[in-house]
Formats: C-alpha cells, structure tokens, sequence
C-alpha cells in the first residue's frame, strides 16, 4: 500500500469573504445579494452556512429579541455583545452592525467612536446608519476612519415618534437624494426600507452602489428581512413586504407540548436516556 493511502485528507479551505468589492461585483454582474438579521451565534453559523451573502446585527433585536415595541431601546454595549457572537460564527458574510439610537444622531465623533467599537471589538466589518443627506458629513467622517458604512433610507425606525409611526415613504426625490449624498459621502450600499415598487427602482437606477431593499420592491440589488419573520419565530405580526418560509414558533411550541407529554406520562426519559 502506497505512503498516499495513509495520507491524511486536507482541511476544507474557508469559504471565501464576502467584502464590499464582493459586492459591487455582484450588482455589476446583476447577481442578487442576500441578507437577513442575526443575534447570536447559532443563528448566524446557519445562516453563513447556507450562503447568506450579508448578516445584519440589526437594532431590531429591541423588537425581536428583547421583546420592546421599538428599537430605540438597545443599548451601543448590547449591540456589541450581539454583534460578537455573530462576528465569531460568520466565516464567509460580511457582517453589519447598526449604529443605535442615538450613536448616530449625536455628535459626529462620537458617531465614529461607536464605529470603531464595533470594528475592535467583534470580528463585524461595517456599520449601517438611518439616514440620507443630513447625514452624509458624518458617513464621511465614518468612512474616512476606515470604517465602510451602509447607509439606511426610506422608512427609518429610529424617526418613529418624528413620523407618528410605521408608514410607507413615498417621496421619490427626496429619497433619490437622500441616496445620492450618501453614495457620495462614501457609503458602500444603501438599504431602502417601505417604499413603494417605483420609488425602489428609481433609488436604484440613481446610485452606483449596490441597493439593498426591505419593502423595496424587486427592482434593486438584494433583499433583507428579519430573520424571526422570515422563519415564522415572532408574535404573529407580519408586514406586507415579509414572505414567511417556514413556522420555527409552530414547532417550537409543538415540541414542547410533545416534552411536557411525555414527562407527565412517564415516557421521557426512558432506559435508553437513563444511566446505570
């Protein structure tokens, strides 16, 4: 038998980075992006795994995890404590965290001070900031640090008590401007969220960047959702825009009705869940 029979197989070589290049490629070559939340490690390995192109360390975790009724709760250290589980699972996404009300409506420094937390602190790679024109001096001021920045259009729910709630944005120039001067001041990418199909297309065909849309419409260069709607693992509540692909909640509560059932007639744990 030859020395080659014995030879140890090598390691599987880590899956290549996504980065922001990566992305730019991909809208050049119309090749659509994916991106969904992640929280915790678990959660982001699966979705790494399964080929998710961006991991979002969204403040929606307020609403999602820690059960608030907006995202202006989440604190800059527990949107760092969340980003580094997800920072260690992600070998092959790029991963964003989101500036926290209000690290991104203060002082300009103070903005890149919690920038670079995250860039030090976890293995995350980019910030995403709400806001259009009145913010480019500080998406300037960001990625002048060496920190990319995506910047976050349209709907903002971190203005929810400015707009009186969650409602659909409809101003095309505005928004078309908005994207621009944040294209211009650097951002690597806009995410528009809760305009209309047009308004998305338009966003798109304006900027060289790639567009990432939430209630966006087809016509721009990924999607995202959350990711506890898109599995069906929330309250019940689903916005328009939301495609449910499966019922995590459903079978949660299935399993554990099925565990309760089985303990109280005896069957959990049986002999061969049993030590001698």
């Amino acid at each position: 038998m030859s020395q080659t029979d014995h030879a140890p197989e090598s390691p599987p070589s880590p899956p290549r980075r996504v980065t922001t290049k990566t992305l730019q490629r991909m809208r050049r070559d119309g090749s659509a992006i994916s991106m969904l939340t992640a929280y915790d490690y678990p959660t982001a390995e699966a979705l790494d795994q399964a080929g998710i192109d961006i991991l979002l360390v969204g403040d929606s975790l307020a609403m999602v995890v820690q059960g608030h009724e907006t995202t202006l709760p989440v604190t800059m250290d527990q949107m760092i404590y969340h980003a580094e589980m997800v920072g260690r699972a992600a070998r092959r996404a790029l991963v964003v965290v989101d500036l926290p009300f209000p690290e991104g409506q203060l002082d300009i420094q103070r903005s890149v001070q919690a920038s670079a937390r995250v860039l030090k602190e976890t293995k995350c790679h980019a910030v995403k900031l709400e806001g259009g024109s009145e913010q480019a001096n500080r998406i300037e001021a960001i990625v002048t640090a060496g920190i990319p920045v995506m910047a976050h259009v349209g709907l903002r729910p971190q203005n929810v008590h400015v707009e009186g709630g969650y409602r659909i944005q409809r101003e095309t120039e505005k928004l078309t401007q908005d994207a621009i001067a944040a294209e211009r001041a650097g951002a690597f990418c806009v995410l528009i969220e809760c305009v209309p199909v047009e308004v998305g297309r338009a966003i798109t065909e304006a900027v060289s960047v790639p567009t990432i849309g939430i209630g966006a419409g087809p016509h721009v260069s990924g999607q995202v959702l959350v990711t506890h709607d898109m599995i069906g693992f929330n309250s019940g509540y689903f916005p328009k825009f939301v495609r449910q692909f499966a019922d995590v909640r459903g079978a949660i509560q299935q399993a554990a009705t099925d565990y309760r059932t089985a303990i109280q007639n005896g069957q959990f744990p049986d002999q061969k869940e049993s030590f001698e």
